[in-house]
C-alpha cells in the first residue's frame, strides 16, 4: 500500500476513535466496544500468548487508553508495557490514566521502532469507514506483518467474522474469512498458529508463536 494511501486511512481512523473518545471518555464504548464485558472477553484472548512468561515485554499496537495494561497487571503481568495508537488523543488519556503505573510507556503511532518479546492488536481492524474492503485488506495484511516484526516470540490480532449474520454486518465494519486468515498465517509464520473463535462473540483471534532461535 502507498504511504499517503496508508496515512490518510489512519488519519480517518484516528478521527474516528478521538470522535468515540471525546463522547464516552476513557471506557469500553470510548473505543468502539459494545460493553465492558466483551471488551474482557477480548482482553483474555490475548493472555494464550502472554501468560507462560509474566515477565515477558508486550508491544500493544492500537492501545486505545491502555486498558490492556490494566487487564494484564491485574493478571499478573510484570514485564514492560510499551502502547501505540494513531490517535494522539488515546495516548494523552492512556497517559494520564496509567501516570502511576511502572514500566510503560506511551507512543503515537502505528510502526513501532522497538520490539519486544510479544505483540498485539485489538480491535484496529474492524472500523473501515468509507475504504474499500480490498483496500483494507491490504492494510490488515501489511499491519499483520509489521505485527510479527515487533513481536520476536509471537504476536495476536483479532478481526470480525464473516461467520456472523450477514444481516448483522455493517458497511462501514470490515470482517474477515477466518479460515482464510488462519490458512495465510500457517503459510508465511509457520505452524505455531491457533485460531480462536469459541467465545462467544462475532469475531476471532489468531495467535502466532515464531519458532524458537536456532
Amino acid at each position: 500500500m502507498e504511504n499517503e494511501a496508508r496515512s490518510s486511512m489512519l488519519r480517518e481512523v484516528a478521527r474516528y476513535y478521538a470522535a468515540r473518545l471525546e463522547e464516552h471518555g476513557p471506557t469500553s464504548r470510548g473505543v468502539d466496544w459494545n460493553n465492558r464485558a466483551s471488551h474482557e472477553n477480548r482482553h483474555q484472548q490475548f493472555l494464550r500468548l502472554l501468560q507462560r512468561d509474566p515477565d515477558a515485554s508486550v508491544i500493544d499496537l492500537g492501545c486505545g487508553f491502555g486498558d490492556f495494561l490494566r487487564f494484564l497487571r491485574e493478571a499478573g503481568h510484570r514485564g514492560k508495557y510499551l502502547g501505540y495508537d494513531v490517535s494522539s488523543s488515546m495516548i494523552e488519556s492512556a497517559r494520564e490514566l496509567h501516570r502511576d503505573s511502572k514500566n510503560c510507556e506511551w507512543r503515537v503511532g502505528n510502526d513501532p521502532a522497538e520490539t519486544a518479546d510479544f505483540a498485539i492488536a485489538s480491535g484496529i481492524f474492524n472500523v473501515k469507514g468509507s475504504v474499500s474492503s480490498d483496500q483494507w485488506a491490504e492494510y490488515v495484511d501489511d499491519t499483520i506483518e509489521i505485527l510479527a516484526r515487533v513481536g520476536r516470540s509471537g504476536f495476536a490480532f483479532n478481526l470480525l467474522s464473516l461467520s456472523s449474520d450477514p444481516d448483522r454486518r455493517r458497511s462501514d465494519l470490515y470482517y474477515a474469512d477466518p479460515v482464510k486468515l488462519l490458512n495465510h498465517c500457517l503459510a508465511r509464520f509457520g505452524r505455531s498458529v491457533a485460531l480462536l473463535q469459541d467465545y462467544g462473540l462475532y469475531e476471532f483471534t489468531v495467535i502466532v508463536r515464531h519458532p524458537p532461535a536456532a
